[in-house]
């Protein structure tokens, strides 16, 4: 029962650290001044990263829940399994009981001596029966005695079981008002991206606070976490020939990466692309990520592997919130090829 008294206090600290999350400002202030533009995208930046927390936290919660739920189900079982085995112990003591009555055994001491072929017979049976007595009272005592603990164990289990629920419930209201303010921040954000769109200029790059990652390689997929949509060469009305990218379906605000290192060539507000940024990288590949809510680089700068450079939205020719990723031999559309395979050739499976 070693985590059920550890982990109280380890569910306390999480609580206290997501409630402090919750209570975040949702205004524009903060360390990025109060342009409300870069605010809401920078708050839309931290809200993202607190909701993926408090998620991680829940989960983990959620499992410790079901692992002390299974641990108290099992201890029931081997209760179960104890009872019926002291039941039956029982009939067995009743029966010995019977047969030794039945075989003189209710009869006095006295008369068990007259009835008996022999003393030695009579002192044989006694023996033979006292032993067995004993041996089915000292079994039935350790039942008792192991019942006992189960049952100690199992209230424990439960009562550890009650608590981790009632944290969890705690933890999932904690998350539901992180996501709330995340959804009201991100519809802020794309209201401000879709009037930079109609006026055809960028408000500016927004410094994001940048995550600590540590890439195995030089290339990552442009989103951590999301669902692959409409893919390279599907056709649709929404496209002229064909779609030339590969649609990663996230929420609005989702932070964008660079896939590797490289320099911005190109920041516009305008066209069926909305927000996009192109970046060009070694061996005369180019990568393009459009339908933005917001850019976080500036035309001409050095980006390195995994740089959170702009965020999803839903800008420009979009049926819904998701980042739009090329691959292209030049800078201009037209010239895009298979971005999966091309991801694939550089160590990325996109899955």
């Amino acid at each position: 029962m070693r985590l059920t008294r550890r982990h109280p206090l380890l569910v306390a600290v999480l609580l206290c650290a997501l409630a402090v999350l919750a209570a975040r400002p949702t205004d524009g202030d903060g360390p990025y001044g109060s342009d409300g533009g870069s605010g809401i995208s920078a708050q839309v930046a931290r809200l993202y990263e607190d909701a993926a927390l408090a998620t991680r936290r829940y989960e983990e919660g959620r499992r410790e829940a079901e692992e002390q739920r299974a641990r108290a189900r099992r201890l029931e079982e081997r209760l179960d399994r104890r009872r019926r085995e002291i039941a039956a112990l029982r009939e067995d003591m009743g029966r010995i009981a019977s047969a030794q009555y039945r075989n003189g055994g209710g009869l006095p001491i006295a008369a068990q001596l007259i009835l008996a072929d022999s003393p030695d017979e009579l002192m044989r049976g006694q023996h033979v029966f006292s032993q067995a007595h004993l041996a089915l009272n000292n079994t039935i005592a350790k039942s008792r005695r192991a019942e006992a603990r189960l049952a100690a164990a199992e209230a424990k289990a439960s009562a550890a079981w009650q608590v981790l629920e009632q944290r969890n419930a705690e933890l999932a209201t904690v998350k539901r008002g992180i996501e709330a303010k995340l959804e009201q921040a991100r519809q802020q954000l794309q209201g401000q991206a879709d009037a930079s769109v109609a006026a055809g200029a960028c408000r500016g790059a927004v410094r994001l606070d940048q995550p600590v990652t540590r890439f195995s390689s030089g290339w990552v997929a442009p989103v951590e976490t999301y669902q692959l949509s409409a893919s390279y060469g599907s056709g649709g009305a929404r496209w002229a020939h064909r779609h030339t990218g590969q649609d990663f379906a996230v929420p609005i605000g989702t932070p964008v990466r660079a896939v590797g290192q490289g320099r911005v060539v190109r920041v516009s507000c305008g066209g069926p692309f909305g927000i996009e940024i192109v970046l060009e990288h070694a061996g005369g590949y180019y990568t393009q990520y459009a339908h933005l809510a917001a850019v976080a680089v500036d035309q001409g700068e050095r980006v390195v592997t995994g740089q959170w450079i702009g965020q999803s939205g839903t800008t420009g020719n979009s049926t819904g919130p998701h980042l739009h990723f090329e691959a292209r031999v030049t800078p201009q559309a037209g010239s895009a090829v298979d971005p999966v395979a091309w991801l694939a050739a550089r160590g990325v499976s996109l899955g």
